[in-house]
């Protein structure tokens, strides 16, 4: 049942305040236990989405599967991209019919439901339930030249696994973009720096999950069991949702109140094709004015504020549209940059015992490597590190000095970040071919599969991944504050949506520019390697990248220079008319 109401709260708002908050000493005490329950289950569910999407490269690479090294980092980043991409949808069913708590609920069910795909098909049995028996790779003549052009063979069970990863894209794009808000929801009462503090915490949350999937679940995947390795972020899905069921007795709960997206295509719609609008202009002004009172009392903003939110978001729009590329780039240490250290040399983790031993042994105790996918904890170490010094040290420091950066200077400075992680690995390919073309090779078994690497030590990735983690400070969460900052009060919903979908939208057109160069001719063509990547000229691809981000890096500085200079003039007009006033 709803709780009191607060002062000013207009009755049958529908807003569920806990029974626990009606204790004396009790909101302040709940609030902080609401709001560390949404930082809990953000870490499970980062922790499991982390573990999916760590090693999936290397499991599609498998030989479970057998894709090429170009068709799993295709389906890595179309995952990746996806669980971005699709963050409005989860949004708006919150905004419309379910109620951000009940979205969040069924949205882990679906996880739940879906990470369950991957244990299942990690074994023989299951796969063949679902995948049906892989087809034997048919003999074809020898090529006449040895430039001619070879197929790379169909990728095995891709229906099954596209639609199941789609499926936990969604689960993971609509738990992020509601649990977000409703975590910021819980805090709201605890004054005006409760929700930067929050949003801190909660990147911060992000990231410990990381750290605890990449190095438990990464080197289980690599070294004992996919089907172990995989089981394990189902069951932080189920431990997440369990949790969060427990602790809805102390949260509040706010009911759907409709979405911004079809006032905004309407307004689209109106200044577009003004012609079209006009067919529905009279019936739309004629029930304006025959209820008034009941257009007051319908949640929501008026057909004014309607208009204003419009303009607000084509000010924002560009701004957060040029971050795109940067998302392209960032994504690539959960593609290319794995499938670049598969080919370099990865030690033992016991490198006391025999490194050299036959193939036949397969990956016993003595020659456990180590996860390709730890490199990533460099990036995750980076952020958690670098969050609570910039939060406590430099930001204060520079704001006593009047040096403080705008959000857009920082999101312009992680892009120049973003630029130099990918030149650099384009510069260890170039290094990493070089050994190739030499053939000075080292074989390694890594899970089922052997790597034919360049004789560089896997180490050499750590500047890549410390730049992209240093980016990430300037860029990502800046850009969250920017989103939500500049977002009108009942738009911040649907913009911080928009702002998960254009980093997916990168994701998506980097998964395209992987599969526009896999074509014959292409610079990631290399069907012969079938899953390695030593014919393939992926040092063009990166930058090919930074090309890209640099263009657009100059882009963003000139669009986020007139909207600063826009907003002043916006400051400067106000204080004039209220001392007109």
């Amino acid at each position: 049942m709803p709780g009191p109401r607060a002062p000013g709260e207009p009755r049958g708002s529908g807003e569920l305040r806990p029974l626990l908050a009606r204790r004396p000493r009790g909101p302040r005490r709940w609030r902080r236990a609401a709001a560390a329950a949404v930082l809990l289950v953000e870490m499970l569910e980062r922790a499991a989405f982390f573990g999916v999407s760590g090693n999936l490269v290397l499991y599609l690479n498998s030989t479970n599967f057998q894709w090429a090294g170009e068709q799993a980092s295709r389906a890595a980043l179309v995952f990746l991209g996806a669980s971005y991409l699709l963050a409005p949808v989860g949004g708006w069913l919150a905004d419309v019919y379910l109620g951000r708590r009940r979205a969040i609920v069924l949205s882990l069910l679906l996880y739940l439901v879906a990470s369950s795909l991957l244990p299942i098909t990690a074994f023989p049995d299951g796969r063949s339930s679902f995948c049906g028996e892989m087809p034997v790779s048919p003999l074809s003549p020898a090529c006449p030249s040895p430039g001619c052009p070879r197929a790379s063979p169909t990728a095995y069970c891709a229906p099954t696994l596209y639609v199941g990863l789609l499926l936990l894209a969604l689960a993971a794009s609509s738990v992020r973009s509601n649990l977000t808000s409703f975590g910021a929801d819980q805090v709201m009462d605890l004054g005006r720096h409760a929700n930067r503090r929050f949003f801190n915490w909660f990147y911060w949350s992000i990231n410990v999950g990381a750290v605890l999937s990449l190095l438990v679940v990464a080197f289980i995947q690599q070294n004992i069991s996919f089907l172990l390795g995989y089981s394990i972020p189902m069951g932080c899905v189920g431990l997440a949702f369990f949790i969060f069921l427990f602790a809805t007795p102390i949260f509040i709960s706010k009911p759907p109140v409709g979405s911004q997206v079809s006032s905004m295509l309407k307004i689209a719609l109106q200044k577009c094709c003004p012609q079209l609008w006009c067919r529905h202009f009279t019936r739309y002004s004629q029930g304006a004015q025959l209820l008034p009172d009941q257009r007051s009392a319908q949640p929501g903003p008026s057909p004014q504020e309607d208009m204003a939110n419009f303009q607000v978001l084509v000010k924002i729009l560009p701004v957060m549209a040029t971050l795109v590329p940067y998302w392209m780039v960032y994504f690539q240490m959960q593609s290319t940059y794995v499938l670049q250290g598969l080919h370099l040399h990865i030690p033992n983790i016991f490198p006391g015992y025999a490194a050299n031993r036959s193939v036949a042994l397969g990956a016993q105790a003595s020659s456990y490597r180590i996860p390709e996918a730890w490199l990533l904890l460099a990036n995750v170490i980076v952020v958690l590190i670098l969050v609570p010094v910039k939060d406590h040290l430099l930001d204060p420091l520079l704001l006593r000095c009047k040096l403080l950066p705008s959000a857009l200077q920082k999101m312009a400075l992680g892009m120049f970040f973003g630029f130099t992680s990918v030149i650099v690995a384009g510069v260890l390919e170039m290094e990493r071919l070089d050994y190739i073309r030499n053939n000075q090779t080292v074989s390694q078994l890594i899970g089922e599969n052997v790597y034919y690497a360049a004789p560089l030590s896997i180490w050499w990735q750590i500047p890549q991944y410390l730049l992209i983690g240093i980016s990430e400070i300037f860029a990502s969460i800046p850009g969250l504050e920017f989103a939500y900052s500049e977002a009108p009060r009942s738009m911040q919903g649907a913009i911080m949506g928009i702002f998960f979908c254009l980093s997916g939208v990168g994701s998506l057109l980097g998964s395209s520019l992987v599969a526009l160069l896999s074509l014959p001719g292409g610079w990631m063509y290399c069907p012969k390697d079938f899953g390695n990547i030593n014919n393939c000229q992926m040092d063009h691809y990166f930058f090919l990248l930074a090309g890209i981000q640099a263009a657009t890096a100059l882009l963003f500085i000139w669009i986020a220079r007139r909207y600063e200079r826009a907003a002043q003039a916006s400051v400067s007009q106000s204080s004039s008319s209220r001392d007109r006033g």
